[in-house]
């Protein structure tokens, strides 16, 4: 689609701020108003439409795009929205220790047990860990609690948390993030500790290079957008 305005401007609108394209107010896809509640995300957003080139690249717009999925797919029903998200509890990347390397189990003891502990200490739960991959259940008071705090997201917040899990493979990395319980880029070395650990061990592969830094780029948008929220 080519470029089809010249000015972008924020305009408060109905307790929080719209972006407008030529003066006209800006909608979703579903055709939703775009109201945002954050001056600064307003800003984000208008910044992503005023730098497109004559082409729009919606990829280019990662603002816009977790905008427009908090105000057209989440709001509408935010525990449908958040139900995928919340079933990580029962299979939390970090419950999951390598069984056939040593050395990788000792990182992943060292990296992800401070992270499971301060979800035992906030929600009030207990983690049992395997070791390998076959799946282990979790227990129901654990899962139950998790779901809990993930719905209890407002959409927005929602919207973000549902990269992130889907992302690391780790509900409590999520929360961890949306509850600014560690730092986002000590989380993304978590999630991401067995490639790492990979990489070092037999080299890079350009394949999974590009896809990590693909999954990199979305994990710093939903972290980006989250900070823009607060």
């Amino acid at each position: 689609m080519k470029r089809f305005w010249k000015d972008v401007a924020i305009v408060p609108q109905d307790g929080g701020w719209g972006i407008a394209l030529d003066g006209r107010p800006m909608r979703t896809p579903h055709r939703a108003p775009l109201i945002v509640a954050s001056a600064m995300l307003a800003e984000a957003i208008a910044a992503e439409w005023q730098a497109q080139g004559d082409t729009i690249d919606p990829r280019a717009m990662p603002m816009t795009g977790l905008a427009n999925a908090a105000i057209d797919l989440a709001a509408p029903d935010p525990a449908v929205f958040g139900e995928p998200v919340a079933a990580y509890a029962a299979t939390d990347l970090f419950c999951y220790r390598d069984d056939r390397d040593a050395a990788l189990q000792a990182e992943q003891v060292a990296a992800w047990n401070p992270i499971l502990a301060w979800a035992e200490t906030q929600f009030g739960v207990e983690f049992i860990i395997t070791q390998g991959i076959l799946p282990v259940d979790q227990p129901p008071a654990t899962v139950a609690a998790l779901r809990t705090a993930t719905l209890a997201h407002d959409p927005w917040r929602m919207t973000a948390l549902t990269p992130l899990v889907t992302i690391g493979g780790s509900l409590v990395a999520g929360l961890a993030c949306t509850q600014q319980a560690f730092d986002p880029e000590h989380l993304w070395d978590a999630v991401s500790l067995d490639q790492l650990y990979q990489k070092r061990r037999w080299g890079a592969d350009a394949e999974a290079q590009t896809q990590r830094a693909a999954h990199k780029r979305d994990w710093d948008n939903a972290v980006r957008f989250l900070g823009f929220l607060h």
